[in-house]
Order: C-alpha cells, then structure tokens, then sequence
C-alpha cells in the first residue's frame, strides 16, 4: 500500500481501537486517554513513523478545534442552577491552583535548570491550568456528583485563559527589557473573560432564535458545530477569549428554557435547543476529536533535543519531577476550594486532585517562548511537554486506584475532612451489580406495564 492508502487505513483502524478503548475503561478504569497517548509515542518518538512536522500548519489548526468543540459540547450538559452553585468554587479551584503552581514550579526550574525568575515563571505558568480535552470526557464517565463535574469542567476552561494571558504577558516582558505591568495583565484577563462570555450568551441566543426560525438548519446538524467555530474565530479576532466565548454559548444554549423570565420574554416561544439527535452526533464529533488530538499530543513530544545543552538532568525528568509536585500541592488547594461542608465527598476530593492534568493550554503557552525565539524557550517548551505527558499519567494511575477502591486509606489520609461517599463505601462490582439489578427491575416494570 501507499502512504496515503496506509494512513486512511489507519485512521479507521484508529477510530476502531478508540471505541474499543472506551468499553476497556468502563471494565478496568484504565482511561483510554493514556492508551490513545503510549499509541502517538510509539508512531512518534518510539519509532519515527510519525513527525508532527508532516501536518505542518493544520496541527496548531486541529488543536484548536478539538479545544472548541469539547467545550461546547461539554458545557451543554451543564444545568443552570448547578453552574451558579459551581461557579464560586471553580474559580476559587482556578485561581489557587495557578498561583499554588506557580509558587512550586518557578522555584524548581531556577533551582534545577538554572533558569532566571522570569524564565522560571513563564515555565509554570504555562502549567498552571488543567486541561478539557482530558477532564471534561473524563468526569462524564466518573460516579461524581454534578455540583464537583460542573467545578472541574468549568475550572478547565476559565484556566485555559488564565495559562495563556500570564505566559504572553511574561513573554513581552522579557522581549520588553524585563519590566512587568501587573494591572494591566489583571485588565486584559478581565477584559478577556467579560467580553468573551457577552459574545458566547448572546451567540447562543442567536442561534437558538435561528434554529427555531430557520427549519432547514435541523437538517443540517453540523451547522451548529460550524458556527461555534465561527463564534470562537470573532471572539479571538475581537481580543477576546474564544474558549469562553464557546463555553458560555455551550451553557445559554443547553439552558435556554431556564433562562429568567425577564429575559427574553417576548421571544420565549421562538427559542430552540439542540435534539437529542444532535446531541448524540456533537458527542461523537467531541469523541472523534479528541482521539485523534491524543494521538498528536504523543506524536509531538519530544524526549530529546541534540541543539540543546543542559547541564543538569534531562529534561524529561524534570517534567516527571514537575509532574509530581504539582499533584502534591494539589491536595492543599482542593482542601481550600471545595469545601468539606458543601456535600463534597472524599471521592470527588481525590478526583479534584486527579484532574490535574495539562494539555492544549500547556502545550499551545509553551511553544510561544519558543516562537519567540527567548533564551531557554526550547527547554521550556520540552519540560512542559513532558509534564504533559507525565500528568496525564498520573493522573490515570490515581483514576484506576480509586474506582477500584485501592486509594482509600491514602485518601482518608490525605482527605480526611472529607465524608465518605458510596463509592468509598461499595466496591466497584458491587456497584455494577445493583446498577445490573436495577436494570433488570426497570425492565420488568416495563413488562408488567405493557401487559
């Protein structure tokens, strides 16, 4: 076969294998997110059949739109009332975890590397997020309630916009002679975050208004994707973020029956939300997207660089070293953001921890050092990579003990002021089995009522 004969092949093969995987999570908890990343290794790194220079520039373009579509079509599952419970508690996670991060990674990469405090800074805050593409798919699949799902989903969207305005505003400082405007930084996210979730509420209207006015649009499913993509092209365009543009038109249209009276009164009739159909293709497009960006994360990392001289340890283990630290102080930052009181079980405190996972964000902040061609950028880039890779595994690692039940002493060390919930308290085939029996009384209710 050819190359491009034996890359389509693949590619189905991939998709195969993707759903495969999803059946082995629901077996093992192995997330298939780890699996999808060890097969990008080993076409990339491991072997070389695979350079992420081959995409060139439609690489930076498809990572872009798996970040938008995942959180547009996450954030549609988000109930209004819990997002306004939520919302305190995922900013407070958002906030202390990038400056928990930023106060243990910067000390580190100017211990370790020798990097200067500026240098050292622009590494964590490229680290100091947590990634959609990995918590969103997960938390759906996680017995957690909606009130921490919510937290954690949105807590991986606001970060993405916190990760990228601190490192660009770290950048110009450097290229600017090393002089930091910290107002304006605060103006700018302020501004980023205000601006984008005006457009995002009032592009979710609009479409709702259209999707109820303009019948053919129904029948074109993918006209919806399209024009979040379109929303998120504006909002960057205009300076603003188009992550949370997409996450708010997410959340209006999801929720446009619950709106306040007040609003949109004279319209209530005319408004519309996506079927249950398009649910179901926005799932599968957001699952697609996010295989095959697994699969290119792998492939883009880079173990070594022979340009590079670093008188110190590899760089991988830096990130591997990184990578622990920042679930290490995880634990007090989930301690003061979700609070024991709030109903938040000792589970849900371990899968806050766990979630600490970097991606896109990190990746995309990362690699501008390097564009920008600054001292040390291309080690930044390479660390940061690597603490990619390493979170995302870890973060596995901690999932599979804790479904399982084998993280619980170590949790009721760590979480101690946390109550336990049910999934501490059942193993995980007991809990599959009364969902098993609660299966089969539901059908045989149906029986009974057809009878």
């Amino acid at each position: 076969m050819d190359a491009t004969t034996t890359a389509v092949v693949a590619i189905g093969l991939l998709v195969f294998v993707a759903h495969g995987l999803e059946g082995v999570f629901a077996r093992t908890k192995i997330p298939d997110v780890l699996i999808l990343l060890f097969i990008g290794l080993l076409l990339g790194p491991a072997t070389g059949l695979v350079k992420p220079e081959v995409l060139g520039g439609a690489g930076s373009v498809f990572t872009t739109m798996t970040l938008v579509v995942i959180l547009f079509e996450g954030s549609l599952g988000l109930d209004l009332k819990v997002l306004r419970s939520s919302l305190l508690g995922a900013t407070s996670l958002t906030v202390w975890n990038f400056v928990a991060t930023m106060a243990v990674v910067a000390p580190m990469a100017h211990a370790i590397l020798g990097f200067n405090w500026l240098q050292a800074s622009t590494l964590a805050a490229t680290l100091g997020g947590t990634s959609s593409a990995v918590v969103i798919p997960m938390v759906r699949r996680l017995r957690m309630g909606e009130k921490a799902r919510t937290i954690l989903t949105l807590e991986s969207a606001l970060s993405d916009v916190l990760v990228l305005v601190v490192t660009l505003a770290l950048v110009t400082t450097q290229q600017g002679g090393g002089e930091l405007e910290v107002g304006k930084l605060f103006g700018k996210m302020f501004n980023s975050f205000l601006g984008a979730g005006v457009l995002g509420c009032l592009a979710g209207v609009f479409w709702s208004i259209a999707l109820h006015r303009l019948h053919g649009l129904k029948k074109s499913i993918f006209t919806t994707p399209a024009f979040v993509l379109v929303v998120y092209g504006i909002t960057e365009w205009l300076g603003f973020s188009g992550a949370i543009a997409a996450l708010l038109m997410g959340i209006t249209l999801g929720n446009i029956e619950q709106m306040p009276p007040h609003f949109l009164k004279r319209y209530q009739r005319e408004l519309a939300s996506p079927s249950e159909t398009e649910l179901a293709i926005f799932e599968e497009v957001a699952f697609l997207l996010k295989t095959f960006f697994f699969v290119y994360v792998g492939i883009s990392i880079k173990f070594s660089a022979p340009s590079l001289v670093v008188a110190g340890p590899p760089l991988v283990v830096v990130g591997l070293c990184i990578a622990l630290a920042l679930f290490a102080v995880r634990i007090p930052v989930v301690h003061v953001s979700l609070i024991p009181g709030a109903s938040f079980t000792r589970f849900e405190a371990v899968m806050s921890n766990a979630m600490n996972t970097k991606g896109l964000a990190a990746a995309v902040a990362a690699s501008i050092p390097y564009h920008a061609k600054l001292p040390n950028g291309e080690e930044i880039m390479l660390v940061a990579f690597a603490a990619v890779l390493f979170t995302i595994l870890i973060a596995s690692v901690l999932v599979f003990l804790a479904e399982r039940g084998w993280f619980n002493h170590l949790s009721a060390l760590f979480y101690w002021r946390y109550k336990v919930g049910e999934v501490e308290g059942r193993s995980t085939e007991k809990l599959d089995a009364e969902k098993l029996d609660a299966q089969t009384t539901l059908k045989n209710i149906d029986k009974m009522n057809w009878l």
